[in-house]
């Protein structure tokens, strides 16, 4: 997995090398998260409120489409304490311009586990991303996603599996 991570992130620059229409920029804003079990648990499921905070650059394919690789932090999981998953994420969009102000993008999403050892979570989670953006001004933008994991987040020696679901409201800008 540190491999695929590792050769986005060489993709990345090689694009950059190579195209004209390259832009950096960070984005944080809020995290609404939670599980989504397999089955019925005892536990309170409650959604996690949190934050995510990043850095993205978005390199232009033409006059519409982009693409946009990031690294982010985002906190997610369940509201419990035993259930919050932090992660180091690598979501690699590909965006597609609806009008002068408005885009949309979608991609998969590879994340790296933070924080915490030994809580029965797996290190890795997969998942794909969907969102929109509002272009405020030539710099800063307002957008809305959907991430929806594919993988359990749980150790294959827990019986309980669940899936992560996140929804993040933020701001972004770019230099």
């Amino acid at each position: 997995m540190k491999r695929i991570l590792l050769l986005a992130i060489l993709f990345g620059f090689s694009i950059y090398g190579s195209s004209q229409d390259v832009k950096f920029g960070i984005r944080g804003g809020f995290n609404i998260s939670n599980l989504d079990f397999d089955n019925t648990v005892a536990v309170e499921n409650k959604h996690r409120n949190s934050f995510y905070i990043g850095f993205l650059s978005t390199i232009g394919l033409g006059k519409t489409v982009s693409l946009m690789p990031e690294i982010q932090f985002s906190a997610e999981g369940a509201d419990m304490e035993t259930l919050h998953l932090d992660y180091i994420q690598a979501p690699i969009l590909l965006r597609f311009r609806l009008t002068e102000k408005i885009y949309a993008a979608a991609g998969p999403q590879v994340g790296i586990k933070v924080h915490k050892e030994g809580d029965n979570a797996k290190n890795f989670a997969y998942s794909g991303v969907a969102g929109l953006e509002y272009k405020i001004n030539y710099a800063l933008y307002a957008d809305v996603r959907y991430t929806r994991g594919f993988s359990n987040v749980f150790d294959d020696n827990v019986i309980v599996e669940a899936t992560n679901s996140n929804i993040q409201i933020g701001v972004g800008y770019r230099f």
